[in-house]
């Protein structure tokens, strides 16, 4: 299904802050937050739902959250309940 995120996939962006606030979310060892999470997005294994104003990502073992509006990404985190901490 093509929703309007990935038609508007080269649109994607995010803040300093964000990029930072994802990489630390993942544990992310990676200088370019937004292109995996653009690759995450386009993935054939990815879930994308919209509720309100965001677009909600769901692949793997992650969330995405972007703004439906302005395609900032606005956070990313993993599935799960538990507080983890990076290796």
């Amino acid at each position: 299904m093509q929703t309007d995120l990935i038609s508007n996939i080269d649109k994607l962006h995010t803040t300093a802050l964000g990029e930072e606030r994802i990489r630390r979310n993942l544990c992310m060892d990676t200088d370019d937050a937004v292109n995996w999470c653009r690759q995450k997005i386009i993935s054939p294994d990815s879930r994308i739902i919209r509720k309100g104003k965001n677009w909600y990502v769901y692949v793997n073992d992650c969330i995405i959250t972007v703004n439906a509006h302005s395609y900032t990404v606005i956070t990313a985190h993993k599935k799960t309940t538990k507080n983890l901490s990076c290796p």
